[in-house]
């Protein structure tokens, strides 16, 4: 193996352990991560760390301070503004495309329901929230548009980091996200597409209120 491969692997390496970390809230809003810190636990020279660091700051979850480190950014209001706005848009258009369910969509989306419910059991967050929008994901793709299906996936790493936040602060919100997606999942296989959007709508807004700080 060269030199240049084993680099972009080491890399690669860090840049998945960072952002696994900032995803699930090992490093918080505000943790400055310095290069020599993530080159000793990794085990990898400063050069892969460096280049992990790049790459996760051109994905806005980092911000480089040359001879200090990254600082891990906090979600701020507007983007969570931004990331649920889009989220209605597009998951109350495409959950009505959705009518009449497909009997694979249907089974799917009862097995991750059950997915979720083992890991929340289990206290794995993080996964959780990874199989809570992976069932949205599921209805987004099902539509078949294809540049609605790629706008959505861009939401995937802000989706994740605000809804562990969530889940962590309001832990109550595991059994009620349960019952908020066998709500959708009842409305789908009844083939209501008006109470099916209507579902989508007050589940992403109750999120809403709640990563804002309003929920009780």
């Amino acid at each position: 193996m060269s030199s240049a491969t084993v680099a972009v692997t080491a890399a690669e390496r860090v840049y998945q352990h960072v952002k696994q970390g900032v995803l699930e809230r090992r490093y918080e809003g505000g943790t400055l991560l310095t290069e020599g810190e993530l080159a000793a636990s990794a085990g990898v020279s400063r050069t892969p760390v460096r280049e992990a660091l790049l790459r996760l700051e051109t994905e806005g979850l980092l911000k480089l301070y040359p001879k200090k480190g990254a600082l891990v950014l906090p979600v701020s209001v507007q983007e969570i503004s931004d990331v649920i706005e889009t989220r209605l848009l597009v998951e109350e258009f495409t959950v009505r495309r959705a009518v009449p369910a497909p009997p694979g969509l249907l089974d799917r989306l009862a097995e991750l329901i059950e997915e979720q419910r083992r890991l929340g059991a289990a206290g794995e967050l993080g996964a959780m929230m990874a199989a809570d929008r992976a069932f949205h994901a599921e209805i987004v793709r099902s539509a078949g548009n294809q540049i609605l299906c790629r706008l959505y996936d861009q939401l995937r790493d802000r989706q994740l980091r605000m809804g562990v936040a969530l889940l962590h602060a309001h832990p109550e919100r595991v059994e009620r996200t349960l019952a908020e997606h066998a709500e959708i999942l009842d409305a789908l296989r009844a083939g209501d597409a008006d109470t099916a959007a209507a579902a989508v709508r007050a589940h992403v807004g109750r999120v809403a209120e709640l990563v804002r700080g309003s929920g009780r």
